[in-house]
């Protein structure tokens, strides 16, 4: 991993949510149209049980790398953050649950967008290999 473009509580101008429910806790940036986010696993998160953290978790930080990657998008245009809601997801596959100190980082690509939909696949690494991969669509709110 690089260093972060944003981490901690500046990942807030990226995202709607906020504690507890923060579950992106770097943003390294897009490159070659891949954006990459991060989550170290807290012993307090919210969707952690006996030491691991649960699927509806991973789900939530997948989800809200995707919604940083669009905050970043806008951020930099100077635009105001648009919402964003998860209209499904789609072969959804967790290989493992992550320990808590794990280090996550989340590959985010647009295979398309039209409009205020887009549709994502995302990719789920830690120390111990692949975490999750899904596809979702998502559609911003966008006034």
């Amino acid at each position: 991993m690089t260093e972060p473009k944003l981490k901690d509580a500046q990942i807030l101008t990226l995202i709607p949510q906020r504690p507890p429910m923060v579950m992106v806790d770097a943003f390294y940036g897009i490159e070659d149209g891949v954006s990459r986010s991060g989550l170290t696993v807290a012993d307090g998160n919210i969707f952690c049980k006996g030491g691991r953290l649960r699927e509806p978790g991973i789900v939530e930080h997948i989800a809200q790398s995707a919604a940083a990657r669009v905050g970043y998008i806008f951020t930099q245009r100077g635009e105001q953050v648009p919402l964003g809601f998860i209209g499904s997801v789609d072969k959804l596959t967790i290989s493992h649950l992550p320990k808590v100190g794990s280090q996550m980082q989340t590959e985010i690509s647009v295979l398309q967008e039209m409009g205020g939909l887009s549709l994502i696949s995302a990719k789920t690494e830690d120390n111990d290999g692949t975490v999750a991969e899904c596809r979702m669509k998502i559609f911003l709110k966008i006034d």
